[in-house]
C-alpha cells in the first residue's frame, strides 16, 4: 500500500467520518433539530425564488452542478463495489449529519462574502476562515488556513472536478459516438474555458438549464427500473442494512468499525457526491443576491437532500436490484452502472445514461472550474494567476479524458478529506454565529 493510499485509509478514513458525525451531531443539537418543523419554509422559499426570478435558485443549480455527476452515477457504484451494499447506509448517515453542516457553511459564506467593483457578491470558506480567525486575534493563522484551504480546493478542482469528470464523460461519449477521448477532451476543454472565463454568471446560465432537466430525466429512468423490479426493492434495503454493520477491514471494536470498507467508502464517496461539510459549495451559494443568510442556507440543505437522499439512493437501489445481472464489475464502475440500467430497460437506457453522464459531467466541470478560479483569487490577486489556472484547468480536462490514473482518485480523496477537517473545526468554532442567524430568521 502506497503512502497516499495509507493516509486516505487510516487517517482520513477515520477522521473524516468522525468529523462529519461529531460536528453534524453537535450542530443538530445546537440548532435544536429545527429542520423538521421548518420544512414548509423550505418549499415556500423555493416557490418564491422561482416566482421572483432571484438568482438564489440559480446559485443552488450551480452548487448542484458540482455535486450531481460522477459522484451519483459512478461514485455510488464504486462505493458498493469497494465497500459492499452497507456502504449505502453510511452514505445516508454521512449525508444526514453533513446536511446541517452544509447549512452552516452556506450561512457563514453569506455573512462573510465580499462584493466586487460591480457590486457582484463572491465568497466561500477561505473568507470566513480568515474572518473568524481574525476576530479571535489569530489573523496570521486565518491567512494560513484560508490559503491552505484555497490551495486544496484548487487541487480538488483539477483532480475530482476536472480529470475524474472528463474521464467519465469521454468514456460515456465513446460508447455513443465512437469519437476518440482526445477529441472529446479538447471539445470539453474549449467549451469549459469559454464559459468559465465569463465568471459565475456564465456558469449559472448553463447549469440553470442542464441541472433541472437532467435531474428530472435521471429520476424518471431510475424509478422505471425500480417499478419493473419492485419485487427486489425490499431485499435491496435488507442487504443495505445487513451489510452496514459488518466491518470487512476490521481489527475489532471501534477501530474496526471506522476502518470498515462500508463506512470508509460510503462516507468518502458520499462526501465526493454531496460535498457537505468540506466547504466547497459555499463558493456557489455566496454568489446569490439573497439577503437572508439562513434562507440561502436552506438551499444548501435542499442540495444535499436532492443529491444524496434522492438521486444517490435511486442509483444504489438500481445497482443492487440488478446486481446478479450486471456484466462488468471489476474496477469498471461506469460499466457497472450502465449495465444496471440496460439489463432492465434495454440498450436505449444505456444510451440515455451515457448522454446524462456527458451533460452532468460538463456541468460539474463548469462548477468546479468556478471553484478553482475563486480559490486562485484567494491565493493571488494577480491577473496572470487566474488566467494561468484557467489554462491549467483546460489542459487537465484533456489529460483526464485520455487517461485518469488511480493516483487522481487518491489526490481527490486527500484534498477533500483535508478540506473537511479544516472546515469542520472552523464550523464548530462558529456555531454561535450560525445559531444567532438561524434564530433571527426563525423568529422573523
Amino acid at each position: 500500500m502506497g503512502v497516499l493510499a495509507w493516509v486516505n485509509q487510516y487517517f482520513f478514513g477515520v477522521s473524516v467520518p468522525l468529523i462529519l458525525l461529531l460536528a453534524g451531531g453537535f450542530y443538530w443539537a445546537r440548532l435544536r433539530f429545527f429542520l423538521p418543523s421548518r420544512i414548509g419554509k423550505i418549499f415556500s422559499a423555493l416557490r418564491r425564488e422561482k416566482r421572483t426570478g432571484s438568482n438564489s435558485l440559480r446559485a443552488l443549480m450551480l452548487a448542484l452542478a458540482g455535486t450531481l455527476g460522477v459522484g451519483n452515477i459512478v461514485g455510488v457504484s464504486a462505493a458498493i463495489a469497494m465497500g459492499g451494499f452497507g456502504a449505502v447506509f453510511w452514505l445516508w448517515v454521512s449525508a444526514t449529519f453533513a446536511m446541517i453542516l452544509k447549512y452552516a457553511e452556506v450561512v457563514l459564506a453569506m455573512r462573510h462574502r465580499r462584493f466586487d467593483a460591480d457590486g457582484m457578491p463572491y465568497g466561500g470558506a477561505p473568507y470566513y476562515i480568515r474572518d473568524l480567525c481574525s476576530s479571535s486575534g489569530l489573523r496570521r493563522l486565518g491567512i494560513a488556513l484560508g490559503g491552505l484551504f484555497a490551495l486544496l480546493c484548487a487541487v480538488n478542482a483539477v483532480t475530482m472536478g476536472s480529470m475524474i469528470q472528463s474521464s467519465a464523460v469521454a468514456e460515456a461519449a465513446d460508447g455513443v459516438t465512437g469519437i476518440s477521448p482526445m477529441i472529446i477532451g479538447i471539445l470539453l476543454a474549449v467549451l469549459s474555458f469559454l464559459v468559465i472565463r465569463k465568471g459565475s454568471e456564465g456558469a449559472m446560465r448553463v447549469t440553470g438549464v442542464l441541472v433541472p432537466l437532467m435531474t428530472l430525466a435521471y429520476l424518471l429512468l431510475s424509478v422505471a427500473v425500480l417499478v419493473l423490479r419492485a419485487d427486489r426493492v425490499g431485499a435491496a434495503f435488507a442487504e443495505i442494512f445487513a451489510g452496514a454493520f459488518t466491518p470487512e477491514a476490521g481489527v475489532g471494536g471501534i477501530g474496526g468499525f471506522l476502518l470498515s470498507r462500508g463506512v470508509r467508502f460510503g462516507t468518502m464517496r458520499g462526501l465526493i457526491s454531496n460535498e457537505a461539510g468540506c466547504g466547497t459549495a459555499p463558493t456557489a451559494h455566496a454568489t446569490s443576491n439573497e439577503k437572508s443568510a439562513a434562507k440561502q442556507g436552506m438551499m444548501g440543505i435542499v442540495e444535499v437532500f436532492v443529491d444524496t437522499h434522492i438521486l444517490c439512493t435511486l442509483t444504489a437501489l438500481v445497482v443492487i436490484v440488478s446486481w446478479g445481472d450486471i456484466v462488468a464489475r471489476d474496477g469498471d464502475f461506469l460499466s457497472m452502472t450502465l449495465s444496471a440500467y440496460s439489463v432492465v430497460l434495454g440498450r436505449g437506457a444505456e444510451v440515455f445514461m451515457r448522454v446524462a453522464i456527458v451533460l452532468f459531467g460538463f456541468a460539474t466541470i463548469l462548477c468546479w472550474g468556478h471553484y478553482g478560479r475563486e480559490s486562485i483569487r484567494v491565493l493571488s490577486q494577480k491577473r496572470w494567476a487566474e488566467k494561468g489556472f484557467l489554462w491549467v484547468y483546460a489542459v487537465s480536462v484533456v489529460v483526464g479524458a485520455c487517461a485518469t490514473a488511480e493516483i487522481v482518485w487518491g489526490l481527490a480523496d486527500l484534498a477533500i478529506g483535508a478540506m473537511t477537517i479544516v472546515n469542520g473545526i472552523v464550523l464548530l468554532l462558529a456555531s454561535k454565529e450560525v445559531k444567532e442567524e438561524t434564530n433571527a430568521w426563525l423568529n422573523n
